[in-house]
């Protein structure tokens, strides 16, 4: 079974989004990886202090064959720091992984399957 980490920034911490509506859509994407067979996980940061642990702390989980930065971290230009630390922190926790982007949450498998 392939293993799929999905890196977003948490929906809780979105001023003025439906945080619970965004985790659901989260929550449904990640079964939709047991369909195809693939076993994933999400990491979910903020733009603060805590996003280096957390993330270093996920990635080294397991062995990851693909890591999905999500759109949420990417698309945002004040969040490019928190961009830059998350590429970086993949390619020294989990250098074997591929790492994909998703567009929405809703398309995170099919970025992982352009790399398994």
């Amino acid at each position: 079974m392939a293993d799929v980490l999905v890196i977003g920034y948490d929906p809780a911490a979105i001023p003025g989004a439906d945080g619970d509506a965004l985790r659901a859509a989260l929550d449904t994407e990640l079964a939709r990886f047991g369909e195809h067979g693939i076993d994933a996980d999400a990491a979910l940061v903020v733009h603060d202090g805590s996003a280096g642990a957390v993330l270093a702390g996920a990635l080294t989980e397991r062995a990851w064959r693909v890591v999905v930065i999500g759109g949420g971290i990417r698309k945002d230009e004040g969040l490019l720091p928190l961009f830059e630390q998350t590429v970086n922190l993949v390619r020294r926790h989990a250098p074997q992984a591929a790492i994909a982007f998703n567009s929405r949450i809703g398309d995170s498998v099919e970025a992982a399957l352009r790399w398994l």
